[in-house]
């Protein structure tokens, strides 16, 4: 078996297979998907060669273990975490070459949350929409990695210009989140308004893919009315009836019925991917740009 492919041995508690997602299809109720940390993605197919929307794997907390059919050149970076090749360490955040049939091991995220693993060539599964993007609230792209599944991969084409390191931020200690209020700050009290910009939340250990969930003060309604299902965006600020705002990431869904009191900017969405269960979170009002 020498074909361009890999197996896979230890999944771990979430690996999915993300490019930059399939933006342009909600009015289908299809979400935009892709990586969470979308520059890291681009980073570690920097590192190997490819294109910046090559597809890549996301491990979430607790990394996955891969044994390739073929030699390849891969790199590692996002949630800081060790890496062995064949049983030997490995360096983080720099290309390595993995020989045919090593165990390449990505292991538990030291800090951060995901992971992303970049091979030459890309990960080449079927595009659906024009993404190779796993979307867990549509069902979209391919499966979750399963333990003894194997995924191609692309041809390297050696096109694009190879780097041998690049600086990566770390994970939050405090996790800052500009916010614009509205379009639904109407629907909750001055006070709540007040408590969401002043009061300290924590990351939620039931945050997701579709959305980071937070732990902290309850936010009070004005209005107590049903709201209309409308359309939703990525950094949306939906409250719940249990009053714990929830930021909306990659896989929210396209409408929603509960209020939106703010919108997170995007560039911080990718800090909110990375922060861990229990990072304070503070929730910074700022003007629209």
């Amino acid at each position: 078996m020498t074909d361009r492919a890999f197996a896979v041995v230890r999944a771990g508690a979430l690996t999915t297979v993300q490019d930059l997602g399939r933006p342009g299809h909600a009015h289908l109720g299809v979400p935009r998907s892709g990586a969470l940390d979308p520059s890291t993605a681009r980073l570690v197919n920097r590192l190997v060669g490819n294109p910046p929307d090559a597809a890549v794997l996301e491990t979430t907390l607790t990394g996955c273990a891969v044994r390739p059919r073929r030699p390849v050149t891969v790199a590692v970076g996002g949630a800081a975490c060790p890496v062995t090749v064949g049983g030997r360490p490995a360096p983080w955040g720099a290309p390595v070459r993995v020989p045919a049939g090593a165990l390449l091991d990505v292991g538990a995220a030291l800090s951060g949350v995901r992971t992303y693993i970049a091979f030459d060539g890309g990960v080449a599964v079927e595009a659906v929409l024009g993404s190779r993007s796993t979307d867990l609230l549509s069902g979209l792209g391919p499966p979750p990695l399963a333990d003894g599944a194997v995924l191609p991969l692309g041809s390297a084409s050696g096109t694009h210009a190879r780097v041998d390191t690049v600086p990566q931020p770390g994970p939050p200690r405090e996790l800052v989140l500009r916010a614009t209020f509205g379009p639904r700050a109407d629907w909750f009290t001055p006070a709540a308004l007040n408590t969401l910009t002043t009061r300290a939340y924590r990351v939620s250990s039931a945050s997701n893919r579709i959305g980071l969930r937070t732990e902290g003060p309850a936010l009070e309604r004005a209005l107590q009315a049903e709201l209309p299902s409308e359309g939703m965006v990525s950094g949306a600020v939906q409250v719940p009836p249990d009053g714990r705002p929830v930021v909306f990431l990659a896989d929210h869904p396209t409408t929603g019925g509960y209020p939106v009191i703010a919108v997170v900017r995007e560039t911080d969405l990718a800090s909110a991917a990375q922060a861990q269960p229990g990072t304070p979170v503070r929730f910074a009002a700022v003007g629209r740009r």
